[in-house]
């Protein structure tokens, strides 16, 4: 129903109310038919399947078969190992998915506890969820809107509706209908808004909307979607899947190969457990939530708090961050920036030659007086931003008012766009008057009308709210002012353009955001006339090419239209929460990773439906934190550019131990299956495959998440959407070094069992000193070791020196060599073990060296 079109009889009419409201029989009635005024949640998984949920990943259940299996059999390491690291990996998350709920909670929290109500043509105070349609409303300053209300009676009723549009001015509200047909939410200046708050004056309205009707309720059903998994998650569970059917398939094919040539079936299912233990980096979800959560405590550095986990990583895979205006890229404080007097214009650099000459004093006198912002006890000074701009511009030139108090006022209204007060001056009286230039230039008697309209105007394209200043002198104060009468014959003063400015350090932040190969877009609900000026100053808007568009005008494209144009437009103005949905469902459509920031409950759909979701911690509602990943604690986009390069630093340095587990588990994987094939007894044991999957594989890979970021991190583009673990090399990576590494190990056992040595030893030592050399040679994609730095990373070397000491330890201990069946080696072995090792290492820096030599051909 467009409630905004109708007159007040109108609606009346059809909500079957009087200016005296409901009865409470009718009022009970209506409550029966239509529900309490309250949000309701949508269906909630209950503890338990949340839980549950957890263990429907394929190599999470491999994993689980695989231990219930090692425990039948009497293994009961590798079964209380597995469990313990599957269970962890439930435990995270179960607790990420079971604070995501909260969203909808905060939401319900913003509902009003009370409201002041017309009930049987009496005023009563009533619970705010006791509202039904047609009730009659009454408002004054510090109320929050109980319901979707059409405005009846406004008397300077001004409503904050940030939260839900995202406009940075309180909104004037009227009790007039509006003639155009589909206004945004922003210029419905006869509604008022459920969850939205008065700021000053009075008014009343009628009840229109109650609960999920309301504009707060269709926030609420939107932020039921399903969360958007990140590119991490995403990837893992690409990556379990494909590494989960292969492994069954090798298991499978192992088994019956075995079972073929006669071999024991026991024997055969134990050594196919061990191989899919081996193959499947248990270790690989731990480390992969060590890492991200060290990562996590080093953004609150950065001011940047993880909500969630994954969201670590996901910042260097977003190619797009959407962005909201007011406080995140501006400073969310208005101010004066141009004065016009006299004919000339003045920057906000130049504001102190206005006190050199007596207009400049003057229209800075009536920035002053003509203003109901005052400072507090702490000099902080409160009141409309508009207002606040105009006296810290006045004190901070140190203007002293010649003009006395105020002595009458004819108050600001709507239908008049003026405010004017009376104060003594010089032994007489002065009038100062401002408001809408427009109005204002009609009433003055000296003014270059045509000039003065083109200044407005250009100032109004350069995104500024403008106010025009105006006085008269009188020899007595009016007895009773009246705008019809005394707001006549005026001398104009001059004119204020006011502005949210941009924060400093944002430029830079663009820029860097642009080398990077990330686009920033603002949506916002503010004018597009300024929210262009701020995207010109910061450089998000560089060219023609660059569109900015209205939520009228995306509402009247259809779906291929925008679909044709989303890469293309770089501002969204006066939108609606729906409208910040669907750009982001649009442009993940193309392909991108999007980040959204925001802070309103407008925002909180967006923000939980993009890739990242990103909260200001500062202005923030409960909603938009609830619904987000991440928060900013400064609220300052040149934040999101550290947490960028962080970001891709741990998704580099993910990549690196996934390449260094998976190469040393197909090293493990081609070592036990390859070996039987070719004659040679199963080189490992289940202890051993164990001792190298949590000492080997483990440690250094959690150390490999300490690797600095590449030089070049942020000069690079983002990661392709389509980008798998697998791909840049990596898989092909995986497959040579692990054959490498299984090669030169089966032909240490073939060499050593020819000889009569400790071959077993000798192959668990080649295999594991092996990884060792791989865990060096892999901390850089491009740069040698010796470049890098053996102790730029001291955590990692600092792991496998003591990885170094347990292989000389369980070698050589005779309690240990009972437990993991090894043997002392002797000086020849242990040399001739140590330069097989090294070969893993010699080759991958050969293989670096190849491709930085291709690189700069």
């Amino acid at each position: 129903m467009k409630w905004h079109r109708l007159s007040i009889n109108e609606i009346q009419d059809l909500l079957d109310t009087s200016p005296q409201g409901l009865s409470t029989e009718e009022a009970r009635e209506r409550l029966l038919q239509g529900g309490p005024n309250e949000l309701q949640e949508g269906k909630r998984k209950s503890t338990a399947g949340v839980l549950l949920a957890q263990f429907k990943d394929l190599m999470i259940l491999i994993l689980l078969a695989a231990a219930v299996i090692s425990g039948i059999i009497g293994d009961l390491s590798d079964t209380i190992i597995i469990l313990i690291i599957v269970l962890l990996n439930a435990l995270i998350g179960f607790i990420q998915e079971y604070r995501a709920e909260k969203a909808m909670q905060a939401l319900k929290k913003m509902a009003v506890a009370q409201a002041r109500v017309l009930r049987d043509g009496v005023s009563t105070w009533l619970a705010a969820a006791e509202l039904v349609p047609g009730d009659v409303v009454f408002l004054e300053a510090g109320n929050a809107i109980p319901a979707d209300l059409r405005i009846i009676e406004s008397f300077n009723l001004t409503i904050e509706e940030a939260v839900l549009t995202g406009e940075s001015h309180p909104v004037q509200k009227t009790a007039l209908s509006l003639e155009e047909a589909d206004p945004p939410l922003g210029d419905k200046k006869n509604m008022a808004f459920k969850g939205t708050l008065v700021t000053y004056g009075r008014g009343a309205g009628l009840v229109v909307a109650t609960g999920m009707r309301t504009e707060l309720g269709r926030i609420a059903l939107m932020l039921r979607e399903d969360e958007t998994l990140t590119p991490l998650q995403q990837r893992m569970a690409s990556f379990g899947k494909q590494l989960s059917i292969l492994v069954l398939f090798l298991c499978f094919v192992f088994f019956i190969a075995g079972y073929l040539r006669g071999e024991d079936v026991m024997k055969m299912i134990l050594t196919s457990i061990s191989l899919a233990v081996a193959a499947i980096p248990e270790a690989l979800p731990a480390v992969i939530t060590i890492s991200l959560a060290t990562s996590a405590k080093r953004l609150v550095r950065f001011n940047t708090l993880i909500r969630k986990l994954p969201a670590v990583e996901s910042l260097g895979a977003v190619t797009y961050i959407c962005t909201d205006k007011t406080g995140t890229l501006t400073l969310n404080k208005m101010h004066v920036e141009e004065v016009f007097v006299n004919g000339r214009l003045y920057g906000h650099a130049q504001l102190s030659l206005l006190a050199q000459q007596p207009a400049g004093r003057l229209l800075m006198e009536a920035f002053m007086l003509n203003n109901d912002a005052v400072p507090d006890k702490e000099q902080h000074i409160r009141g409309d931003s508009t207002e606040v701009a105009l006296l810290e511009a006045a004190m901070t030139l140190d203007v002293h008012p010649v003009a006395g108090p105020r002595l009458a006022e004819i108050a600001f209204d709507a239908g008049r766009k003026l405010m004017t007060t009376f104060h003594a001056y010089n032994g007489r009286y002065i009038a100062f008057t401002k408001g809408a230039p427009d109005v204002l230039l009609q009433l003055c008697t000296d003014a270059d009308t045509a000039g003065i309209t083109e200044q407005v105007d250009a100032m109004a394209a350069a995104g500024q709210r403008v106010l025009g200043f105006a006085c008269r002198y009188w020899d007595a104060v009016p007895a009773d002012p009246a705008g019809e009468v005394h707001e006549r014959g005026l001398q104009f003063l001059g004119l204020a353009g006011i502005i949210d400015p941009p924060r400093e350090e944002v430029l830079e932040a663009v820029t860097q955001c642009k080398t990077a190969g990330i686009i920033p877009v603002i949506i916002t609900g503010d004018h597009p006339l300024t929210a262009r000026n701020i995207a010109q100053r910061i450089g998000i808007v560089t060219s023609e090419h660059d569109l900015v568009i209205t939520g009228q005008e995306l509402a009247a494209m259809n779906k291929e239209t925008f679909a044709a144009q989303v890469e293309h437009i770089r501002v969204y103005a006066r939108v609606s929460p729906e409208q910040k949905l669907q750009i982001v469902k649009a442009l993940q459509h193309k392909g991108h990773y999007v980040a959204m920031t925001g802070d309103g409950v407008n925002d909180a759909p967006s923000l939980k439906r993009a890739n990242i979701g990103i909260a200001m911690g500062i202005t923030g509602t409960d909603v938009a934190k609830e619904a987000a990943n991440m928060i900013l604690l400064d609220d300052n986009f040149s934040t999101i550019v550290k947490a960028v390069r962080e970001g891709r630093r741990i998704y580099d340095n993910i990549l690196k131990f996934i390449k260094y587990l998976m190469t040393t588990n197909s090293g493990e994987l081609w070592t036990l299956l390859l070996g039987p094939f070719i004659g040679l007894p199963v080189a490992l044991l289940p202890i051993h495959i164990l001792w190298i999957n949590l000492v080997s594989d483990g440690l250094p890979a959690i150390c490999l998440s300490f690797e600095k970021a590449e030089k070049d991190i942020m000069n690079r583009p983002p990661r392709a959407p389509g980008e798998t673990v697998f791909s840049q090399g990596r898989g092909l990576h995986m497959i040579w070094v692990g054959m490498l590494m299984a090669g030169i190990t089966l032909a240490a056992q073939s060499w050593a069992i020819r000889y009569g040595l400790h071959w077993q030893t000798i192959v668990l030592n080649v295999l594991c000193l092996s990884q060792m050399g791989h865990v060096l040679a892999i901390r850089s994609d491009k740069q040698s070791l010796f470049r890098t730095g053996l102790f730029s990373n001291k955590p990692l070397t600092g792991a496998v020196l003591l990885v170094l000491l347990l292989q000389v330890a369980i070698t050589y201990t005779p309690f240990l060599q009972s437990v993991f069946h090894t043997q002392s080696l002797s000086l020849a072995e242990f040399v001739i073990t140590g330069m097989l090792s090294s070969v893993v290492f010699i080759a991958v820096e050969i293989e670096k060296a190849i491709s930085a030599k291709k690189a700069r051909a």
